[in-house]
Parts: C-alpha cells; sequence; structure tokens
C-alpha cells in the first residue's frame, strides 16, 4: 500500500503544514505551478516527489518536470497534467490522453478548484487538488491524501489548510 499526498498551484508558497499533514505519505505528486525550484527541492528533500510543470513555471521547473506524467502505482494506471479539465469537460488537449493512456486515476490542477469525481464512462477517478498557495482566487487552500492499495484506491481525504 502507498499513501500519497497530492497539491497543486503553489505559487512558490509552501505552507509548513504541507510537512505534518504529509508525514507518513510514501510519496508526494504535485500537479503543476510549483512558482520555483526551491520550493520543489523542500518537497524532494522530504518525500519521493512526482510533478508536472504548469503554466506558470519557468525552466527551472521545466528541466525538472515534464508537461505530462503516466505511471503505475501499486497497480493503479495514473496520468497527471496541469491543465486536464474535469470529467466530462476535459479540455481539448487531455481527453485524447486519457483516451490513448487510460488512466484509472487522473490528477490536474491549474483550476484552483477542488474536485473529485469519478468518471463512470471512463472508468477513472479524477482528482483536482484545489490550490495550495497564496496566489490565485481560491478563497481556502487544500491538498488531498490518497491510499492505493493494489488496483483499490480509498481513503481519499481532503485537508483544509486555511484561507488564501
Amino acid at each position: 500500500m502507498k499513501k500519497i499526498g497530492i497539491l497543486s498551484d503553489t505559487h512558490g508558497f509552501l505552507d509548513e503544514a504541507v510537512f505534518r499533514h504529509f508525514e507518513d505519505c510514501d510519496e508526494i505528486w504535485h500537479a503543476g505551478d510549483f512558482g520555483n525550484d526551491a520550493l520543489a527541492e523542500q518537497l524532494r528533500g522530504f518525500k519521493p516527489l512526482r510533478g508536472v510543470c504548469g503554466n506558470i513555471d519557468g525552466q527551472d521547473i521545466r528541466s525538472h518536470y515534464p508537461e505530462l506524467l503516466q505511471w503505475n502505482c501499486e497497480g493503479v494506471r495514473v496520468m497527471m497534467l496541469h491543465i486536464g479539465g474535469y470529467p466530462p469537460k476535459y479540455n481539448s488537449r487531455s481527453k485524447p490522453l486519457i483516451q490513448q493512456y487510460s488512466p484509472q486515476l487522473f490528477i490536474s490542477g491549474h483550476s484552483h478548484i477542488l474536485k473529485v469525481m469519478y468518471d463512470d464512462v471512463l472508468n477513472c477517478l479524477h482528482i483536482n487538488p484545489g490550490a495550495a498557495g497564496k496566489h490565485g482566487w481560491h478563497k481556502v487552500r487544500t491538498l488531498v491524501r490518497l491510499d492505493i492499495d493494489g488496483n483499490e484506491m480509498k481513503n481519499c481525504r481532503i485537508i483544509e489548510l486555511g484561507a488564501r
């Protein structure tokens, strides 16, 4: 079983509470808009980190993190892309990628809107962890925790970090 901490849209701000909430996680997944490599370095120094670059990220992030990631975690096919939309309103870039890779878990960021939705048509769980940073129009900073045990995703938890 893997315990996963998921965040996005930090925009250069990393709340110290992230370390407490992700203390027992095996990995951290960042869905883009890190803001700077110093923030990514803090996360990498804390836990194994997977991430994608976002639309505000510069070359320092883009040189380490691709636009698209796909991998298997335990028995679950995962795909992560910063700008992806959500069921059934995937954007024109993500929809063909989702159809091509057939992920069971699709993670995106960008909107700063927390969403955990199951797509019955594609048999895929979609998670947008909202925004963990202070930049943007969101009111509350959020994270998501998820356990992956074999091919089962369970114990999904929403964590509120406080007001933006």
